[in-house]
């Protein structure tokens, strides 16, 4: 698939009013610390009738103003905080073409061929960067890379929402919560919950589990598809041991499934540990919630494990047990090992550590 690329250009926020100031910033929480530093992709593919790149981009600009951070750059200031300069130094807009109707590529499957839809996610300063391609039979596919730092999935598909709305002239609604420093340190300090060998680890540990690892060239994808009636009689099995407590949800039991098809398929030792990484959304955990819409990185991990005789031999709800807890009490459940990592005195040595062991939310 050969792409051809137009024009490439900075595009900043569009204001209809006076600018605000360039020169002031955004301290990065404690939740933004701890994520990836890095860019991620996704890719957007659309059929006829679909907008002008003028029409694309002007609904990216008036977005942009809404969400200043992602027209900002990452800066270290003199205290040696991570912040976002909101200096409005703009995005990277490039615009293209492939000589090919989109049916040529359909399905479309994860493949490094899919890399040329969207800008490099390498060496990049701008914190967003879109790529819009014109296929020959009229359709389009939007290609979008933000900084992790910035914004989480959650966050960023806000955003992606506020321009759709900008780009067919409706207003955007509701607004993002901007206040990043809501995660103040309580008076006195209360420890209450320990994220230093889930969350607050080593960059050891990151660079052993990437985000995205550009160094791995055979990686193969499969999609698998389950059924409806699969998918019930799993969940039944799955929550066969809960009695009279809610069932496991289908995300739990379809993950409990995997989890123990992939160890067994990997022919790991009997002894040896697995775990499963899981994403959790603090926006509904958090005690007090934080203001709707706000805009930032709020995802903690948790980390279900367990030894391998133990998944394989045990019923399928062992498995699933081990994940609900994990999810519930956001934190390693299941053998006592630590992630790979540096001792816990290290891990106090973190940006950020000592602001959210203080931290009034929980």
């Amino acid at each position: 698939m050969k792409v051809k690329t137009g024009s490439s250009r900075l595009i900043k926020p569009f204001y209809e009013e006076t600018p605000p100031q360039t020169r002031s910033c955004i301290p990065l929480s404690v939740f933004d610390l701890v994520t990836y530093d890095q860019h991620v992709a996704i890719i957007y593919v659309y059929r006829p009738p679909i907008p002008s790149n003028m029409t694309v981009e002007l609904g990216l600009r008036k977005a942009l103003y809404v969400y200043r951070e992602w027209a900002g750059r990452l800066h270290v200031d003199n205290e040696g905080n991570h912040v976002i300069l909101l200096n409005d130094e703009g995005v990277r807009f490039v615009e293209a073409s492939i000589d090919r109707a989109l049916d040529h590529i359909m399905p479309i499957i994860p493949s490094t061929s899919l890399l040329c839809l969207h800008p490099s996610l390498e060496g990049v300063v701008e914190l967003v960067q879109v790529q819009v391609t014109r296929f020959s039979c009229g359709s389009m596919a939007v290609g979008f890379t933000a900084h992790h730092f910035v914004a989480d999935g959650h966050a960023t598909s806000n955003f992606l929402v506020a321009w759709g709305l900008a780009c067919r002239g409706l207003k955007i609604d509701p607004l993002p919560f901007h206040d990043r420093e809501i995660f103040y340190p309580q008076n006195p300090p209360s420890f209450e919950f320990d994220h230093r060998g889930v969350e607050y680890i080593s960059k050891t540990f990151k660079q052993i589990y990437p985000l995205i690892d550009h160094g791995i060239e055979d990686i193969v994808s499969y999609k698998v598809r389950f059924t409806s009636d699969f998918l019930s009689a799993l969940k039944a099995k799955a929550s066969s041991m809960r009695e009279n407590a809610k069932p496991y949800s289908t995300f739990e039991s379809i993950v409990a499934h995997v989890w123990r098809a992939i160890t067994k398929a990997r022919g790991m030792h009997a002894s040896e540990t697995t775990h499963v990484r899981i994403s959790v959304d603090g926006r509904e955990r958090l005690n007090p919630r934080v203001p709707k819409g706000y805009f930032g990185n709020l995802v903690l991990w948790a980390f279900a494990k367990s030894k391998v005789s133990n998944l394989l031999n045990e019923p399928l709800p062992y498995a699933a047990k081990l994940l609900h807890d994990a999810v519930a009490s956001n934190s390693s459940v299941g053998d006592p090992d630590p992630p790979p990592g540096e001792a816990a005195e290290e891990h106090k040595k973190k940006p950020g550590y000592d602001q959210y062991e203080n931290n009034n939310y929980s």
